[in-house]
């Protein structure tokens, strides 16, 4: 399913919000004017690769130094691979995070947003400690956005296009289920990742971890009267 919008209104403007997918446009924008050995290089040395993060003194030290090490882990959420990639992600965010935002309040939604996308690259790292692929993008980030919005927005409802073949029917979807189902369908993925050796592709364990995340932070950090 393709979210479109959802009804749930928010009661001020989403700065953070705006802002964080401004910065996302930016630097992939950088990234188009870089030849594929330099964007190649980009990917390296700002994503976050776990087996030299895990082990760090297992390789050389050339390799350790075309990578920023640890920083990658908050660097990687403003990097992205393509324009489906990045699309997908910002339309997510923008549908579900001004809510988020509204909720929380413009710097707690800050923390909020790095901390779940560092929460997703830790689960990321924790499922394929070995792996020397870089991963990058905001989903993890994102995922976090959701969880949030899956708890506190129960009875909000999310406008989506269902993929039918040729056809795009519109529906109109409980946001509970729309993002259980989401949440289900990485939940096996990433299950079914399990014991795989890493080749590229999603980042199951990052979405989950950010899914997750997101839940709990919202929950200890909501006010006490939550926005109607």
């Amino acid at each position: 399913m393709i979210p479109i919008r959802d009804t749930q209104r928010s009661h001020r403007r989403p700065f953070v919000n705006w802002t964080i997918i401004l910065l996302n446009i930016l630097v992939f924008a950088f990234q188009l004017t870089l030849s594929d050995p330099a964007l190649q290089a980009f990917i390296v040395k700002w994503g976050v690769i776990p087996g030299v993060l895990t082990n760090p003194a297992g390789y050389p030290p050339g390799i350790a130094a075309q990578t920023s090490g640890a920083l990658g882990i908050f660097t990687s959420l403003f990097i992205h691979v393509g324009w489906v990639h990045l699309i997908g992600n910002m339309l997510y965010l923008f549908i579900f995070g001004d809510n988020v935002e509204d909720l929380l309040g413009h710097g707690r939604y800050l923390v909020f947003y790095v901390v779940c996308g560092v929460a997703a690259s830790i689960a990321h790292i924790l499922s394929s400690p070995r792996s020397l692929i870089p991963t990058v993008g905001a989903s993890g980030a994102v995922a976090g956005v959701l969880g949030a919005y899956f708890v506190n927005f129960p009875r909000s409802r999310v406008l989506a296009m269902i993929p039918i073949g040729v056809f795009l029917p519109v529906v109109e979807v409980p946001s509970i289920i729309f993002l259980f189902l989401w949440f289900l369908t990485n939940l096996l993925s990433g299950v079914a990742s399990l014991g795989v050796q890493a080749q590229g592709g999603v980042a199951w364990w990052a979405h989950i971890g950010g899914f997750v995340a997101g839940i709990l932070l919202s929950v200890m950090w909501r006010p006490r009267q939550r926005l109607a």
